[in-house]
């Protein structure tokens, strides 16, 4: 019964439906952007193991991503870096995003030390509130804080869990004189 209704439109609904032209060429979809994060160690090539069942499905190179992102991160050698990977038609661009202990880290000047062989290494330098702020500004974007002075503090929180001094007193110290108000901290 339904098909008998339906059979008397068909002509109609052919007319709705384009027709086949062989010399129109459907447009490209745009290249869809795919986006990797994932911890390195600056200055050093990444295992292919750990790289493959990131970029493998996308049809690239483990090793070569590894060179890149080694090359990439050399300013950071030693350091735990956090980095993105933005894969455009199997091309791969690595950026780093900055992690607070990286930075704070990176502040302390420490020697490059051998991962495989020196272990628990204690991080018990000193850096100046001013470096403080320098690296609060670089992580204001990812802050949750309201103003600089809250990011401020995150960071000296980071600075207490790492176990380095800021301008010889303990981070705590100087984060209770921050919310205080006894030390003055830049609008922004």
């Amino acid at each position: 019964p339904l098909v008998v209704f339906f059979l008397p439109l068909l002509p109609v609904l052919g007319s709705f439906l384009p027709a086949h032209n062989p010399n129109v060429t459907m447009a490209k979809p745009a290249p869809e952007a795919k986006i990797i994060m994932m911890r390195a160690v600056g200055g050093e090539v990444a295992s292919a193991a750990t790289l493959a069942p990131k970029v493998g499905p996308l049809g690239m190179s483990p090793k070569k991503i590894g060179e890149d992102i080694a090359k990439a991160t050399a300013d950071w050698k030693g350091l735990k870096v956090t980095v993105k990977l933005t894969v455009i038609n199997r091309q791969a661009t690595v950026e780093m995003v900055p992690a607070s202990s990286s930075l704070v880290m990176k502040a302390l000047d420490e020697p490059v030390r051998n991962r495989k062989e020196e272990k628990n290494v204690v991080h018990d330098g000193n850096i100046t509130l001013d470096q403080v702020i320098e690296i609060a500004r670089t992580m204001r974007e990812r802050s949750l804080a309201r103003e600089l002075s809250g990011t401020v503090r995150e960071i000296l929180g980071t600075c207490f869990s790492i176990g380095c001094t800021v301008n010889g007193e303990h981070p705590r110290e100087l984060s209770l004189k921050i919310k205080n108000g006894e030390v003055p901290i830049p609008a922004e």
